[in-house]
């Protein structure tokens, strides 16, 4: 059998593009060195936040758009829970880029938005605790909570009922390219295809150097941890939020159900080799340290015990902007790659673009800027 594309990593963003392949009908093989959804690479941690009037960058703000009109389909397949309205409160110095550009996206996308100085902050959340009046914020309401075994798992279940295949626990090791076909050769066997999509996340590098790309990514070792906390931190009346401070760029959850606040850094990590890093959060105890000591100066009544904590992968671009592209010698070879921490949010609405391209079909959200050609000269 000749496959129509063959997906290598069957994460976030392989298993969404895969489910939009076989909503067009096309012949959708997944390879996984695991079994999906799991703990191995970039997707663990249970939930990710989506915002839409992005601090990144408002160029990610038609994307991000997109994407939610994409879960919010995927949430009304289910009765499952794939996406929590929460709303996303975002904390800095109140003239920080981040929050200007949170207020560029808002505007220029008539997106909803508060914006609230350090009294507005306290009246409304009085579990917060601000050092001054330097600090403001921005409050998007329909932003929210994305549930991550859920939504992979259901995009996984449709995609095979749609006639898309699985093969986990495998191994890729070579891709041989001729005239007519792609062949990837595996550990359990060889495999035809007319184009294949790498998405390896961590392994992505291997890949870049194994087809002439020079391209660096750097894997880094994330931490994320869950802290007892007050009842005024659940989710029924505490937002996600984003938290800019001396200490670090702080990214949280609300409680759900009793789990306490999950709390992460987003400019932390130490480069690692993805197959050889230390996985065990309470191996360094400056781990739990780093993210203690942000609750207990900002959020005390969510500084309690430790629930529990977990390792996941980062992988970084050079400009932390996403690679979608096709090799420039042989287009039949996608790439989606360097996520750089903020990348699942946004997985309903590459999948669907990159199932587009895969045939030939325009996408419905702009590429361009992913392109690796930015990386030349």
């Amino acid at each position: 059998m000749v496959y129509d594309v063959v997906i290598i990593g069957a994460g976030t963003i392989g298993i969404s593009t895969g489910y939009y392949l076989s909503k067009k009908g096309q012949r959708v093989l997944m390879i996984d060195a695991h079994k999906p959804p799991h703990e191995q690479g970039s997707h663990g941690g249970e939930t990710r936040l989506i915002r839409h009037a992005y601090g990144e960058g408002r160029a990610y703000t038609p994307l991000a758009r997109h994407a939610q009109k994409l879960w919010n389909d995927l949430q009304a397949k289910t009765d499952d829970t794939i996406f929590k309205q929460t709303g996303i409160l975002s904390i800095a110095q109140k003239d920080s880029h981040f929050l200007n550009e949170i207020r560029k996206s808002a505007q220029a996308y008539h997106l909803p938005l508060k914006d609230m100085d350090r009294d507005d902050l306290k009246a409304a959340y009085p579990s917060i605790e601000l050092p001054d009046d330097s600090y403001g914020g921005c409050f998007e309401p329909e932003s929210g909570v994305v549930f991550v075994d859920q939504a992979l798992s259901l995009y996984l279940d449709l995609a095979i009922q749609n006639g898309a295949e699985l093969q986990a626990n495998t191994i890729v090791e070579s891709i041989k390219q001729t005239e007519k076909e792609l062949f990837i050769q595996t550990d359990q066997g060889n495999i035809q295809t007319k184009q294949v999509l790498i998405s390896t996340g961590a392994h992505q590098a291997e890949w870049f150097r194994e087809l002439n790309l020079n391209i660096e990514l750097t894997p880094k070792r994330q931490v994320i941890g869950w802290f007892e906390s007050d009842p005024s931190f659940d989710a029924s009346t505490f937002p996600g939020f984003t938290f800019e401070s001396e200490q670090g760029t702080f990214y949280g959850f609300p409680s759900f159900d009793g789990s306490g606040v999950k709390l992460g850094r987003h400019d932390y990590g130490t480069p690692v080799d993805p197959d050889h890093f230390d996985r065990d959060f309470t191996s360094r105890p400056e781990d739990e340290q780093m993210l203690r000591e942000f609750l207990k100066t900002f959020m005390p009544k969510a500084a309690g015990k430790l629930n529990k904590g977990k390792t996941c992968l980062y992988t970084m671009s050079p400009d932390e902007d996403f690679i979608i592209d096709q090799h420039p010698e042989d287009k039949r070879i996608h790439f989606a790659a360097g996520f750089s921490g903020h990348g699942f949010k946004f997985a309903s609405a590459l999948g669907e673009a990159l199932a587009d391209r895969l045939t030939d079909q325009p996408t419905q959200v702009d590429l361009a800027m992913f392109k690796m050609d930015r990386f030349r000269g």
